[in-house]
């Protein structure tokens, strides 16, 4: 089928709208028309490089929309199902089996290898051009800056009819990072302390989420002071505008000493390595933001050698159809507002979307493409 796609033809290069061609759905896949899609900063280092997607390529990877056909032996969703596109898993290897998607063996296979990774036409796109030329899709295994996305159906979240489509799809990676690096990394105890780096999208999410648990002290780090005002206002008890405080001395004048746990969701190694200095003996820090590719950090080895934990975590970890339905559940019941981060945009306003997400004009840029 002919679909309307955004496409990246090389490193750097913008945003292009093109008409491709779109295999139909072939075993275990579904094809899912796109209500909306989310803009991630995963995209942005995508189209600069640091993730090998081979390029020309369509990204995107925060879609919701509605199933319009299912291949052979899809039973979980039909036709006229409202879902969340979550990221795609082997569910073979050891860490699927136990019950880490995230983790998954194959997973950099799986989400920027422009292909298909299982099925019979593993190691194809199922995007190409009018003159027959393949471009990388299946980017997260959805490419959801496009108006219908080729998915597996095992990666696909079925939602309530009730739900607004249009909200969800960032709950596919950004929002449930941040979320589930504090429920299923961080589970924090009672009256311990969660340190927040960055107030975006992830950040703001972890901060929602450390509301809902016994930590009694959560503080949200950012340079703009917008930001820290909507994290006091979802759950932060201290905030901090390094440009205006000592940040260490202010996180340990808030914690009584050193924080239990550090989340650092901006990607930057200098805030990296100062965040370790922020955790001390059996503390954690918790790396969360996509820092530039063959990055690397230095920490001091005496005060790590003494308890201090560096853990990564990727999407939140745990698995999409457990995390996903969980964090709906605290939205409705208005204990999880991540609505309050969301500006939409058309999508033909990707560029400006972008842009407002790199300023901070922005929290959550989300894509109508309806």
């Amino acid at each position: 089928m002919k679909i309307n796609a955004l496409v990246v033809q090389e490193k750097n290069a913008p945003f292009v709208a093109e008409e491709l061609q779109l295999d139909a759905p072939g075993p275990g896949e579904v094809l899912v028309k796109i209500t909306a899609t989310g803009v991630c900063h995963t995209d942005a280092i995508t189209q600069a490089g640091d993730l090998p997607l081979p390029l020309p390529g369509v990204l995107g990877h925060e879609g919701s929309g509605v199933v319009a056909a299912v291949g052979e032996g899809v039973h979980n969703v039909a036709a006229g199902d409202h879902v969340i596109i979550g990221w795609p898993f082997c569910g073979e290897c050891r860490n699927c089996e136990r019950g880490e998607h995230r983790y998954c063996l194959r997973l950099g296979e799986a989400l920027v290898s422009g292909a298909r990774f299982k099925g019979p036409k593993a190691g194809t796109s199922a995007y190409t051009r009018a003159d027959g030329s393949a471009v990388s899709g299946h980017f997260f295994g959805q490419s959801s800056f496009a108006d219908h996305s080729l998915a597996l159906a095992s990666s696909v979240v079925k939602v309530d009819p009730d739900v607004p489509l249009e909200l969800v799809g960032p709950l596919a990676c950004g929002i449930t990072t941040g979320a589930g690096a504090v429920f299923n990394t961080a589970r924090p105890q009672p009256g311990e302390s969660l340190v927040v780096y960055g107030a975006g999208a992830v950040g703001l999410a972890a901060v929602m989420a450390a509301k809902n648990t016994p930590a009694t002290t959560i503080i949200a780090i950012d340079l703009h002071d917008s930001r820290l005002q909507l994290a006091r206002e979802l759950g932060a008890t201290h905030t901090i505008n390094p440009t205006q405080a000592d940040t260490l001395a202010e996180i340990r004048r808030s914690c009584g000493g050193t924080a239990d746990y550090v989340l650092e969701c901006t990607g930057s190694i200098r805030v990296v390595e100062e965040a370790a200095e922020a955790v001390g003996m059996l503390g954690t820090l918790i790396l969360i933001g996509g820092a530039p590719a063959e990055a690397r950090f230095s920490l001091d080895h005496l005060r790590t050698l003494w308890g201090k934990r560096v853990v990564g975590t990727l999407g939140g970890s745990s698995t999409s159809n457990r995390l996903i339905p969980a964090l709906i559940g605290l939205y409705r019941q208005g204990r999880f507002p991540f609505d309050r981060l969301v500006r939409y945009y058309g999508i033909d306003q990707i560029e400006t979307a972008m842009a407002d997400s790199k300023s901070g004009e922005t929290i959550k840029p989300v894509l109508r493409l309806e």
